[in-house]
């Protein structure tokens, strides 16, 4: 691995990574989507992100975002604004296989642990 990836982990792990990209502080929150059939990354792929009300059991969205050239979409949360709860993510698929000039069997696949 380059120093630079390496310093790159170190700094995620320790929370003292920022995204200059989007100018959003460190997301307790990630996502890095790869597209294997193409042994890429996943980028410029729409997703978002919602929380459960335990009120009403029902879906509140949070923030929308795209991937970057990397695959990944930080900054989707602050620490601020986390909070112990029922999360999901939504990638939106379809739109990117479209975006490939390739068809798609799943329109969007929806993440919640």
């Amino acid at each position: 691995m380059s120093t630079s990836r390496l310093q790159h982990i170190k700094d995620h792990l320790l929370g003292e990574y920022t995204c200059a990209e989007m100018a959003a502080p460190y997301s307790p929150l990630t996502t890095h989507v790869l597209n294997t059939g193409m042994g890429v990354p996943g980028a410029h792929m729409a997703l978002s992100l919602h929380r459960m009300d335990p009120s009403t059991s029902l879906w509140n969205l949070l923030t929308t975002g795209t991937t970057n050239d990397d695959g990944r979409c930080p900054g989707l949360i602050t620490r601020e604004t986390f909070t112990p709860a029922v999360y999901k993510m939504r990638f939106e698929t379809g739109q990117y296989w479209e975006s490939l000039g390739e068809t798609s069997f799943y329109p969007y696949v929806e993440f919640s642990p």
